[in-house]
C-alpha cells in the first residue's frame, strides 16, 4: 500500500482566499517554559488545502458534523484538465473521455496543474472551472465530492458561485487547493478528505490523501 499527500503546508503568509485573512499560528507553551509545546491557530474554516461543505452556501445545507466519515472517503479518479488554456472552461467533452473513470469512482480531481503556482498571484487567475453543462453531466453520477488544484471551483470575485449551488443542492462536497495530483494514477485509489468535526461547520481543513493498494 502507498499513501500519497495531496495537501499544502499550512503556515503564516500562506495564499488564502482574496479578501481572506491568513492564518496565525501563536507559540502558546514552550517545553522550555512550560514543559510542553502548544500552538493557539487562528484561521478560517476554508484555509489551505479544505472541505467546503453544503452549508457553505446553502443555509439549510449539510454541515460538517451533520455528514459522517464515509461522506469524506472513498474511490477516486483523475481528470487531466492541463490541455485547458488558461482561461479556459472544463467542458462536458472532455467528461466524456474519461466516462468510465467518473462512473466508477465517488470522488472526481481535476488535475489542472494550477498548484505549481502556490505562493503567486497567477494561482488566483486564469485557473479552469466547470462550465455549466460539465457540471450537468456530473450530477449525473453518484459522486460525493468534486477536488480541484486550485483556490476555487467558482471563478474568484462574483459571489453567484454557480458551480457551488448546483453541486451543494445534491448534497456534494468540494475540496480546494489540493496539491500533488500530478504523482496520481488516473483511478485504482482510495481519496480521503476527512475534516474536523465542527459543529454547524461549514467546512474545514483537511489532511487530503490518496491510498494506492
Amino acid at each position: 500500500m502507498k499513501i500519497i499527500d495531496l495537501t499544502h503546508t499550512m503556515d503564516t503568509g500562506m495564499p488564502v482566499y482574496p479578501g481572506t485573512e491568513p492564518p496565525v499560528f501563536t507559540e502558546a507553551n514552550t517545553v522550555a517554559r512550560d514543559g510542553f509545546k502548544e500552538t493557539l491557530m487562528t484561521m478560517y474554516s476554508h484555509t489551505g488545502t479544505h472541505v467546503d461543505c453544503p452549508a457553505h452556501i446553502l443555509a439549510d445545507g449539510a454541515t460538517t458534523s451533520d455528514l459522517t466519515a464515509e461522506a469524506f472517503f472513498g474511490p477516486g479518479a483523475v481528470v487531466d484538465c492541463t490541455v485547458i488554456a488558461p482561461g479556459g472552461g472544463i467542458t462536458r467533452e472532455l467528461l466524456l473521455k474519461h466516462r468510465e473513470r467518473i462512473a466508477a469512482a465517488e470522488f472526481i480531481l481535476l488535475r489542472t496543474g494550477w498548484s505549481r503556482y502556490w505562493g503567486s498571484e497567477e494561482y488566483f487567475q486564469g485557473y479552469p472551472v466547470l462550465e455549466e453543462d460539465a457540471v450537468e453531466y456530473l450530477l449525473g453520477f453518484p459522486i460525493k465530492g468534486i477536488g480541484i488544484d486550485a483556490i476555487s471551483l467558482d471563478v474568484t470575485g462574483p459571489m453567484e458561485l454557480p458551480v457551488h449551488r448546483a453541486c451543494f443542492t445534491r448534497g456534494i462536497v468540494f475540496i480546494e487547493n489540493l496539491t500533488g495530483l500530478d504523482a496520481l494514477p488516473p483511478d485504482g485509489f482510495l481519496f480521503s478528505c476527512l475534516p474536523l468535526k465542527l459543529r454547524d461547520g461549514d467546512g474545514s481543513p483537511v489532511r487530503a490523501a490518496a491510498i494506492i493498494p
